[in-house]
C-alpha cells in the first residue's frame, strides 16, 4: 500500500502518465504549435509529439495515449501531414508509446532504441506510481531499432535520433533536425519543473545531466527545443533546467555519500531554494527527493 506521500506523488504523476477515464479522453484537446517550416509540436495529454511533414512523408515523434490516436491523426492532417511514414519513440513510457498499436495498425514503421523494444516486449512496472503495463502486442513494437543513433534523410533535412545512455530511462533518444535547428528532447527535458527519472529502468540523474549536455552542445540561441513535457523552449530555458539538475545532483550526492537516508535528506530540505519554480507543477521538492534519491548515481 502506498504511503500518503507516495500516493500524492502517484496522483500528480498520473496526470502525465495515465488517461483512464472516458471523461478524461473526451476533455483532451490536441494543440498544434508551429516550431519551424513543416515542423510542429502537438500537445495534449502525456508527452509532447513532434510532427514533420513534407513530400517524402510524415515523420512523427511519440504518440501519447491510445484513446487519443484519432484526435492526433486529425491534428496531423490539419497541419498538412498524412498517415506517418515513420513513428519514432523517444523511450518506452506509455505516455509516449500508448498509441503505438493504433498507429502500427495503419502500417506505420515504428523506430526506437533497442531497449525501448525490450521494455515493450516484456512489459514493465513503475512501483512509485503503482503502475503495471502489460507486454505490447506485436504491431505496437518497433520494427527498426538502433543502439547508438540513426539518420533519416527525409523532406530535405537530415533528422538524427541520438541515444543517451542511462538518463530518464535506459533507452532514451533525442531527435535533431539538423537543417531546421530543432531538437525534440523527449523526457530528458521537463521544461520548467522537476522531472521524473525512472531509476528502476536504468535512469539516473547524472545520466540525465549528460543527456542535456549533449543537446546543449548542438544547439544555439536560435534553436527551438521541444521538451518531453512543458512548453516549447529555447536553449536558455534548457540551460536553466540543466543548472537546476546539477545543483540538485551535487547536494543529493553529498548526502548519499554521507549515508543519509532519504527520509533524513528530506528533513534537511536541501532543495528549498529550488522550490519556486521547479517544485510547483508535478513534484514539490520533498516529493521529488523521495522519487529521485535512488536515481542520483
Amino acid at each position: 500500500m502506498l504511503s500518503k506521500s507516495l500516493f500524492i506523488v502517484a496522483v500528480a504523476a498520473a496526470q502525465i502518465f495515465n488517461i483512464n477515464t472516458l471523461q478524461a479522453q473526451e476533455d483532451v484537446k490536441i494543440t498544434t504549435i508551429p516550431v519551424a517550416k513543416n515542423i510542429y509540436m502537438l500537445s495534449g495529454k502525456g508527452g509532447n509529439i513532434g510532427l514533420y511533414t513534407g513530400e517524402d512523408g510524415t515523420f512523427v515523434i511519440d504518440d501519447q495515449f491510445a484513446p487519443l490516436t484519432e484526435k492526433i491523426m486529425a491534428a496531423i492532417k490539419a497541419a498538412g501531414g498524412d498517415t506517418p511514414r515513420f513513428l519514432l519513440n523517444t523511450h518506452f513510457h506509455g505516455d509516449h508509446t500508448g498509441g503505438n498499436e493504433n498507429i502500427g495498425n495503419k502500417g506505420v514503421t515504428i523506430v526506437a532504441h533497442d531497449n525501448v523494444r525490450k521494455r515493450l516486449v516484456t512489459g514493465y512496472s513503475i512501483e512509485a506510481f503503482n503502475m503495471n503495463v502489460e507486454p505490447a502486442k506485436k504491431v505496437a513494437l518497433p520494427t527498426l531499432t538502433f543502439s547508438k543513433d540513426m539518420h533519416f534523410h527525409i523532406n530535405n533535412d537530415s533528422v538524427r535520433a541520438i541515444h543517451v545512455a542511462n538518463a530518464h530511462t535506459d533507452g532514451d533518444s533525442f531527435v535533431h533536425f539538423e537543417k531546421a535547428n530543432v531538437v525534440h528532447a523527449g523526457d530528458l527535458f521537463f521544461n520548467g519543473f522537476y522531472p521524473f527519472i525512472d531509476a528502476a529502468h536504468g535512469g539516473s540523474l547524472k545520466g540525465t545531466i549528460a543527456g542535456v549536455d549533449a543537446i546543449l552542445a548542438i544547439t544555439d540561441s536560435k534553436s527551438k527545443i521541444i521538451p518531453g513535457h512543458g512548453a516549447l523552449a529555447d536553449k536558455a530555458q534548457l540551460q536553466a533546467y540543466r543548472d537546476m539538475l546539477d545543483t540538485a545532483y551535487s547536494r543529493l550526492l553529498k548526502l548519499k555519500n554521507q549515508g543519509v537516508s532519504v527520509e533524513d535528506a528530506i528533513k534537511q530540505a536541501p532543495l528549498a531554494d529550488l522550490e519556486d519554480p521547479w517544485g510547483t507543477v508535478m513534484f514539490n521538492s520533498d516529493r521529488w527527493i523521495k522519487v529521485i534519491y535512488p536515481a542520483v548515481f
